[in-house]
């Protein structure tokens, strides 16, 4: 299957075409991290137009991939919830969510994407680092020293 045949689309984050990226997410981030309560730190309208968006991939019929952006400030958005299905990484799809919440962010006026990802998610870092994104913080400390990893990328 190519990346052509990818549906993209922007939902709402209680769609059902949501739900597997949210589930996965929720089972990753209890694995790595042990109890907590990630998904539940921002209210599902941060994740609505005008301020954010929330899109899945699909392919089949079936969600493969997806993510969200949020308001961060007048200028910023910020990213969350970047996911691909454990049966489909490797596949660049990554990488196409989040080109296609830059476009989204830059369509909506932001000028400027932040996002964090944890010190146990390495694959995560290398996506980001893969997509033009500047780390600040410190790239040859511990992950673990540093808690939450800061990235940046001018749009």
């Amino acid at each position: 299957m190519t990346v052509e045949s990818i549906e993209v689309r922007h939902v709402e984050v209680r769609d059902p075409a949501a739900e597997p990226l949210l589930a996965d997410l929720h089972v990753e981030y209890h694995a790595r991290y042990g109890p907590n309560q990630e998904l539940n730190r921002y209210p599902d309208e941060e994740f609505t137009a005008p301020g954010g968006t929330f899109l899945v991939l699909v392919e089949d019929g079936h969600t493969v991939a997806g993510g969200a952006f949020r308001r961060y400030d007048d200028t910023t958005a910020e990213l969350k919830r970047i996911w691909t299905h454990r049966d489909h990484r490797r596949r660049g799809l990554g990488l196409l969510v989040v080109r296609e919440l830059e476009k989204e962010a830059a369509r909506r006026g932001y000028r400027r994407v932040y996002l964090t990802t944890g010190p146990r998610q390495p694959e995560a870092a290398g996506l980001y680092l893969a997509a033009g994104y500047r780390p600040l913080f410190d790239v040859t400390a511990d992950p673990e020293s540093i808690g939450p990893l800061p990235f940046e990328k001018l749009l």
